[in-house]
């Protein structure tokens, strides 16, 4: 059973990582595209991703909320 736990642990910590990688690396791509507009099209694929929240009025906003809530308490 230990061998299990300790199995899930290792998964979730690669996970953890991979995760914060990619938060990074997306802040990196966004100052990149603040700086030189249109050179990866992340600012625009964001803002896509938040009016598609948006379209769907209360439930697209609980929705947003709850994978904050989500992302949060995994850090």
């Amino acid at each position: 059973m230990s061998f299990i736990k300790e199995t899930m642990s290792s998964i979730s910590s690669w996970l953890r990582s991979i995760t914060e990688f990619g938060v990074a690396l997306i802040l990196a791509l966004v100052l990149l595209d603040v700086l030189f507009p249109g050179a990866t099209g992340v600012v625009e694929n964001i803002g896509e991703i938040v009016g598609q929240f948006s379209e769907n009025g209360l439930v697209g906003l609980i929705a947003l909320l709850l994978f904050l809530l989500l992302f949060r308490q995994q850090q």
